[in-house]
Order: C-alpha cells, then structure tokens, then sequence
C-alpha cells in the first residue's frame, strides 16, 4: 500500500530511553521507528522524560516510573505510584488521538489494554515480555476478544505462555545489520548480554566459564546489585569481565570478538534481541532451550540449543563451537533479521488493523 501514516510510539514507562531500563524494548522502538520513517511515515515517540533515540525527538513526558514487571509476583496487585509516568503517557496519548492513523502501545501494562476499545484512535499493542501476572494475562486476553488484531508478540513461544494459539500478530523482530561487524577469527573467549537480575541466569554462564577455563565478557545493566555480588563472591575464581552498559557500536565491537553468545535465561525470553546481535556479527548462540531463542537458533548450524538449567550442557555445546560456521550465522541474520524485513512484518500488521 502507498498510504503514508501517522503513528505515535508509546515507549516503556520503566524507564528513559538510553538507560538501559527497558531492555530489548529500547532497541525494539528504535528498529521501528527507523523502518517506518524509512518508508516514509511519520513516526512520533512518547516517552518518560531524559529519553534519548538517535535522531529521534522525543516528547518527553514526566512522572515516576513504574515497577519493573519481572519483579513482581504473579498474583501481586496493580499498583501505581503518585503522578505515574504511565497514567501521564496515556492521558497524552488520550489527548492527541486525533493526531495519528495508529498508536503502538510498548508498555508491559494492564493499563494500556483495558484501555483499548475505549481508546479514541486505533491502538495496538507490541507485548514485550511473557505471561508475568495474572492480571496482566487477563488484559491481553480481553484486548483480543474486543479488538482483534491489536496484539502482537514477538514469537509464538511468547504467546503461548498466555495460553494463546491464535488471535494475535507475530511480529518477530531485526536489527541494523549495517551497525554490526561480521568477524571470521574470534578471541578464546564468550560473550553474555543483558540485565543482571535473577531471571536471566547469568550465574549459569559464569559457571560454565569456570569449568571450561575460557573467559567470559559480561555486558549489560546491573539492575539487581545484591544479585551481581553475590555472584562475583560464589565464583571469585571465575575468568569473567564486566564491561558495563554498552551502546550498540561498543557491543558489537565486543561481542563480535567471542565465540559464542551463552544465553542462560531462567524465564521465557519473548524473543531475545542479543542472539540475532551475535548472529549479525557472525558468533554462535548457545542458549538454553526456552522461549524465544527457540524460534531464533537453527540447533548445530547457527548454534546449540541445550536442556534449560544444565551447566554440563552448555560446557558440552562450548567445546562443539568449531563445528559452527561462522558465515552461515550471518546469513541468517541478514535472511531473516533485517530491518528490510521487519518493514514488511511492521506495514502488513499496521495496514491490517486500519483496514479491519
């Protein structure tokens, strides 16, 4: 279709853009901005204020953050805090409805879906993560009964996890393939990428680095410090480096150098954005076989895909790591996971909803 929209992207209220808070959703927003302006839509983003996205204005909306999802329990209540950046989104998104063709909604919120059929425009919804709460698992499930087609996951493995088979769109999700570098002769070392809190496992990759000797390269933001140390005091012996918060150009730099990407997540990935990262800079993913990476990963071509929670399997993948061509990992990125391509998965939902 040749029709030019206007859409406005509601980013997370976790946290700014830039800051690392929002996980892969950062780089999510970011890809779709990029692709929609690309073919020649209009892109606005709303998002909590300090909010930084390349060449990207922002408006930036004040109020408190909300509560990261993840560490909550699943039959906790909603809870709010005084003048919430989310209330503050969505009565901004409320008040310029008019203004767009389409608002996609990236909050991991119960507030945006309910919200949904009474909405003035047309909302959609891109979920970010897996089924976390009840609460929230009810709100997905009204949204799809009252509007069909305004939710999307990133994989089926994701929406599954809300007892889903049908109902929704399957978006999947890309990178910039032109900021990654492929690299043929890594370092004798691995790569570990993502928020350091329980949930991502990260003391399974750290083992694995002790019993096979090769060093281990942490990237990603400590989001949970008492977690991280109690990690560096259990494995003191372990060879593992922590590289910090890395912008996109830093992170490619390093984990294109490694030979493999350990992914040692503890809940269901929705699709895991670092695995297509290594796969475009040429670097094998061993991941646990869960979620997402399940989806992503062709299990001894462009990696390994191992028994969730068993160290001894991730050592037995790191010494496979030759029979892996490098090239082909690229390939697939490029086949599958570019921005190209998520341009058409982006404009045939978009032009799907308008047209329903």
């Amino acid at each position: 279709m040749n029709q030019r929209l206007e859409v406005l992207l509601v980013s997370t209220p976790v946290g700014p853009l830039g800051s690392g808070l929002g996980g892969g959703v950062e780089l999510t927003v970011l890809n779709l901005a990029i692709v929609l302006r690309q073919r020649g839509h209009k892109v606005t983003i709303a998002a909590p204020e300090t909010s930084q996205l390349e060449s990207f204005s922002i408006v930036e909306i004040p109020g408190e953050l909300q509560t990261l999802a993840q560490t909550q329990n699943r039959h906790d209540p909603v809870i709010l805090p005084d003048n919430s950046v989310l209330t503050n989104l969505w009565n901004y998104a409320q008040q310029v409805a008019d203004q767009y063709d389409i608002i996609l909604n990236f909050a991991y919120d119960w507030l945006p879906l309910f919200l949904t059929p009474f909405f003035k425009g047309k909302l959609i919804h891109l979920v970010s993560m897996g089924s976390l709460s009840d609460v929230m698992d009810q709100a997905v499930h009204q949204a799809i009964q009252q509007c069909p087609g305004s939710i999307a996951f990133h994989t089926h493995s994701q929406a599954e996890t809300f007892g889903l088979k049908e109902g929704y769109f399957c978006l999947s999700n890309a990178i910039d393939l032109s900021q990654y570098q492929f690299c043929a002769e890594p370092k004798n070392q691995l790569a570990w990428v993502g928020r350091i809190s329980p949930e991502k496992g990260l003391e399974d990759a750290v083992a694995a680095s002790q019993k096979t000797g090769i060093p281990l390269m942490i990237m990603g933001k400590i989001q949970d410090e008492a977690y991280w140390q109690t990690i560096v005091q259990n494995y003191s012996d372990a060879p593992i480096q922590y590289l910090g918060f890395l912008s996109t150009e830093k992170l490619q730099e390093q984990v294109r150098q490694c030979r493999a990407l350990v992914m040692t997540h503890r809940w269901i990935e929705a699709f895991g954005n670092v695995a297509i990262e290594a796969l475009a800079c040429g670097v094998p993913v061993i991941s646990y076989s869960r979620g997402g990476p399940t989806e992503i990963i062709r299990d001894s071509v462009t990696g390994w895909l191992v028994e969730p929670d068993n160290i001894n399997e991730l050592v037995q993948a790191i010494q496979k790591l030759d029979q892996i061509d490098r090239f082909v990992c690229r390939q697939q990125a490029e086949t599958e996971y570019s921005l190209d391509a998520l341009g058409d998965r982006i404009e045939h939902w978009l032009f799907q909803v308008i047209s329903s």
